[in-house]
């Protein structure tokens, strides 16, 4: 098996659900605290890549800030990435990262896909 890492957040029950669907199989996961460790521009970019997605969907709309900034209309990929950096909590998640693929794993299903 390819190596696994994961973007975590220890306090999200989806993040949590991740975590322990990757231990029951046996996975050993190299797990990113993202909101202690945040993403560099250069890693969320690759991140966006794996994904297939723009940095607009990456984002989590229910979050405060997401408001306080009114990122709704921001379309601009650079600006939207640096904003992830600075405010990881924007990040969607979890993230799990298995060689040039990933997948947010919500609902748990695209990790079990992952995996397969």
């Amino acid at each position: 098996m390819q190596n696994i890492k994961i973007w975590h957040n220890p306090k999200c029950s989806k993040s949590r659900n991740a975590m322990t669907l990757l231990e029951e199989k046996g996975i050993s996961a190299d797990v990113v605290k993202y909101l202690e460790t945040t993403p560099s521009k250069e890693e969320l970019k690759d991140v966006l890549k794996k994904l297939n997605m723009k940095a607009s969907e990456l984002l989590r709309t229910g979050e405060d800030i997401y408001k306080e900034l009114n990122l709704k209309n921001v379309n601009d990929e650079e600006k939207l990435i640096e904003i992830m950096v600075e405010n990881p909590i924007l990040i969607e998640r979890p993230i799990i990262i298995k060689g040039d693929i990933a997948v947010i794993a919500r609902p748990i299903e695209n990790l079990e896909e992952l995996l397969k």
